[in-house]
């Protein structure tokens, strides 16, 4: 869902830009606005016909995507969004980083009382279907606050470099912790560790965008944590020996 909206934004963010220019709040209506849209018409899609949800999200992004690259190409202005898409310390104004503490505000508040419907809409669908009075209310609120994250990291990240920091910091938390809570934390460091990082390694080398020097930090935290992570490709070579003397033990007992 991440990568689908990443680029779900896109047509939105390139009108507001074609119109306005590199203004946050026209940008972040114009993302927020095309968004919405596509997971609105998705969501709908999926419950009116025999199309998934995630086969119909897939169909509407790629659309979206189209859309935004073919008016980028009419418009003619892609030099200016380079830093836009991949993202750039330089763009961090005040108005970027207001931007970034009122989604962040929004975002923690929001899940202090969604996460437990959210982990079990995503551990048990079926159950959590039959509990809750309107499970769809879970989905689009948590829809809304990825497309307002995504939003919010379009000026440091870039809008095709934001969803990295989404994934590759919890799934390197994964080969660290079982517990969700283990997890979210470690996650949230990782997240802090590749973002200062990766701001360093650009604003030293200033041709660097800060997008994929945040990436390459998160990536880097992502394979050395499959590497020597207690539950990555180490428990793997771990448990190799105790399967090996499981049939020893049985007959010599």
């Amino acid at each position: 869902a991440g990568e689908a909206m990443a680029h779900a934004i896109t047509p939105g963010i390139v009108i507001a830009f074609v119109f306005t220019g590199l203004s946050v709040t026209s940008l972040l209506v114009g993302g927020l606005a095309a968004g919405m849209a596509v997971a609105t018409l998705s969501a709908v899609l999926s419950r009116t016909t025999i199309i998934r949800g995630d086969a119909s999200l897939a169909s509407f992004y790629l659309i979206a995507l189209a859309l935004g690259i073919f008016i980028l190409s009419a418009a003619g202005s892609a030099v200016p969004l380079r830093s836009f898409l991949f993202g750039s310390i330089l763009g961090l104004d005040d108005e970027s980083l207001l931007l970034l503490g009122v989604v962040a505000t929004v975002t923690l508040v929001s899940f202090s009382w969604l996460l437990r419907p959210l982990i079990m809409s995503t551990c048990d669908p079926a159950f959590f279907e039959l509990q809750a009075t309107r499970p769809w209310v879970t989905d689009q609120i948590f829809m809304v606050l990825l497309v307002l994250n995504l939003l919010g990291a379009f000026k440091t990240m870039g809008t095709l470099m934001a969803v990295g920091l989404l994934i590759l910091p919890a799934t390197a938390a994964r080969c660290w912790a079982v517990s969700i809570t283990g997890q979210i934390g470690l996650g949230v460091l990782f997240s802090l560790m590749s973002s200062w990082l990766g701001l360093c390694i650009s604003y030293a080398f200033p041709d660097t965008p800060s997008g994929p020097a945040i990436i390459l930090v998160a990536g880097f935290i992502f394979l050395s944590s499959t590497l020597v992570g207690p539950f990555g490709f180490g428990r793997r070579v771990r448990l190799r020996p105790l399967k090996a003397d499981e049939p020893r033990t049985g007959a010599s007992v």
